[in-house]
């Protein structure tokens, strides 16, 4: 199975390689930028990561997610660069896991969104505590003050606050990339494992998913409050 998405990798003409890196990085980095400006409760810059890992294969996935975090370290600082491990993680698991045939049906790939999700977090959560003291300003510190006030301890704090924010921040991501997949060149995506959408089905998906992901955003906005 490997072999084959291998195989098929190779056949994507370069000028697509060359393009798509690129855009895909400036995806994330706008994402960013609007979760910022609207200080919304979750991240919105893995968007074009999850595009490439699925498309290109993980580590040009990895690659995105690496050019994402150093450019967002001059645009709006050094915290985001620690971070850029978090963006090449959640690459390697979409990328492998769509290789390994993991996310070929709606169950598959919506349960590939949520590892994307925990395993982020699982790398996260070192970088905020042992980096950052458990805080960087953006929506999940105020969770993470809830569960302190609760009597858990700061990793316990900062995973439970991180895990909400990253399953509603995959979940969307990861139906937003299906949605633009789709919307790709057909030799891109002619044998991608993916879940089968017909019709209204391939627009309904990704808008059921996005639904989810955002449901969970209310999750987390009614634990921080």
């Amino acid at each position: 199975m490997a072999s084959k998405a291998k195989t098929r990798a190779v056949r994507i003409p370069l000028t697509y390689v060359v393009a798509l890196v690129p855009v895909a990085a400036a995806l994330n980095i706008v994402g960013g930028t609007i979760r910022s400006a609207l200080q919304l409760p979750i991240f919105l810059d893995m968007i074009g990561t999850a595009v490439t890992a699925i498309v290109l294969g993980p580590w040009w996935g990895a690659l995105v997610g690496a050019i994402t975090n150093i450019v967002n370290s001059f645009i709006s600082g050094p915290i985001s660069l620690p971070f850029a491990v978090v963006n090449v993680v959640g690459a390697l698991v979409w990328g492998y896991g769509h290789r390994w045939g993991w996310g070929k049906t709606n169950v598959g790939f919506f349960l590939l969104n949520i590892l994307v999700a925990f395993l982020c977090s699982v790398t996260a959560v070192p970088i905020y505590v042992f980096i950052f003291g458990g805080a960087t300003g953006h929506f999940s510190d105020v969770m993470t003050a809830a569960f302190l006030a609760m009597g858990q301890n700061l990793i316990v704090s900062v995973f439970s606050s991180n895990i909400l924010v990253s399953l509603a921040d995959k979940i969307i991501s990861g139906y937003v990339a299906l949605a633009i997949i789709e919307a790709l060149p057909a030799n891109l995506t002619q044998n991608l494992q993916l879940p089968k959408a017909e019709g209204l089905n391939r627009i309904i998906l990704p808008v059921v998913g996005v639904v989810i992901g955002v449901a969970v955003m209310l999750v987390a906005i009614a634990v921080a409050n």
